[in-house]
């Protein structure tokens, strides 16, 4: 009975091939949309994670200022320096390490090829609290970070541009008038979620930058590494008060640096990219319904078209039941057409696109099915309509229908 009825659906459908495929473009546009825009947003969450990740985890970023920039129009707030650092290891529990930071730009240069980078000094503390492999060579020693020596690890980026296949390691390049033995090269971490080629740097020991660089002991960026037994909350709150009261703040002063906690941002950015995704998808999914009106208008017609037909099967002895089966069948095989060919669709442009967005492919079979059932869905609500209103066609008046 059901497969007669469904390949009854199949005649009918291919009897009029074009208007039931422009019957069903709403339906093909909001699957392939929903599914493109849901899986096209989990890649991006999966990206932003990614390079939240890469930054390390349990980590606090401890700035001058009340945010990434120095604040309002007031004075600048005064800088870090190795008295903070050292405060900040021997006073706050839970701490594991702490990596001072002091920044600058050159350009380096070597045997006639040139690239500007940026310099961060910092120690061998910075590799402990966020783990960056090498490639090849060895971090600084000791007597190099005391001495300050001109001794460099490079990124990716920076090797690439200066010694293209060419060892890295043992060789001495110029960063403006500093000569710099380079002891290291780095693995390749890529773009950063929130701005940045992070294997476009130099690495040298923070005193050498402080003394041939910036000209000073300031530290601009202090990167904490929290113990994983301990809540980075309350070390986060310890770290506020050691720092508060180094900079000589009052009880009703407004704290003139800020803490970020790692972990927090990559929640509130997934959190935001979640939303949007939600918000972009509700929107997409209203072609679902523009499609299901879609079917049912084209089955209401199908319904007259029909309506002699529709009167002799009911006149030989089919019974309604039968005749609102066909066209729900018919309706239901529609939407599930459009749904199939939308997920196809989806697919491509999800192919297309994540190469040019940067984001890896995420392939999601439960959106698929999820969009695929609803599609389904679709096909009976609005396919119901027109098929009750066949079977409750009276036989002696659909055979006089004209």
């Amino acid at each position: 009975m059901l497969a007669t009825t469904f390949t009854l659906a199949l005649r009918s459908i291919r009897r009029h091939l074009l208007r039931s495929f422009l019957t069903v473009l709403g339906i093909v546009i909001g699957v392939a949309a929903v599914v493109a825009m849901v899986t096209l947003g989990q890649a991006t969450t999966a990206a932003v994670q990614q390079s939240i990740a890469s930054l390390g985890t349990n980590i606090l970023q401890v700035r001058p200022g009340q945010g990434f920039g120095r604040g309002g129009g007031g004075a600048r707030p005064p800088d870090f320096d190795q008295r903070d650092v050292d405060a900040v290891v021997e006073q706050v529990a839970g701490v594991k390490a702490v990596a001072p930071q002091a920044q600058s730009t050159a350009t380096a240069i070597y045997n006639g090829a040139n690239w500007s980078t940026t310099i961060n000094g910092t120690t061998n503390d910075y590799f402990e609290v966020q783990p960056w492999n090498l490639t090849g060579g060895r971090t600084f020693l000791p007597a190099e970070e005391a001495a300050g020596r001109a001794v460099c690890i490079i990124g990716n980026t920076v090797r690439q541009n200066l010694f293209r296949e060419q060892p890295a390691v043992g060789e001495r390049i110029r960063l403006n008038n500093v000569s710099c033995d380079v002891i290291g090269t780095l693995e390749t971490r890529g773009q950063a979620g929130f701005g940045g080629d992070q294997d476009d740097v130099v690495i040298m020991p923070i005193k050498t930058v402080q003394r041939r660089f910036t000209g000073n002991r300031d530290v601009r960026l202090m990167l904490v590494g929290v113990d994983d037994n301990y809540d980075t909350a309350q070390v986060q709150e310890s770290l506020t008060e050691v720092l508060r009261e180094r900079r000589r703040l009052e009880e009703g002063d407004e704290d003139n640096f800020n803490i970020f906690d790692t972990a927090q941002i990559s929640a509130t950015l997934t959190g935001t990219t979640t939303l949007l995704t939600s918000i972009v998808a509700a929107v997409a999914g209203i072609s679902l319904v523009v499609g299901g009106i879609g079917i049912m208008n084209i089955m209401l017609v199908s319904v007259t078209e029909r309506t002699r037909e529709i009167g002799i099967r009911l006149a030989i002895g089919a019974v309604a039941r039968e005749v609102l089966l066909q066209f729900l069948v018919e309706a239901i095989v529609l939407s599930m057409l459009g749904g199939l060919i939308g997920l196809v669709l989806a697919q491509i442009v999800i192919v297309v696109l994540t190469p040019i967005m940067q984001v890896p492919f995420v392939f999601d079979p439960q959106i698929n099915l999820i969009a695929f059932a609803i599609s389904a869905i679709i096909g009976v609500v609005f396919g119901f309509f027109p098929a009750r209103r066949a079977a409750s066609l009276n036989p002696i008046d659909a055979l006089r229908h004209e």
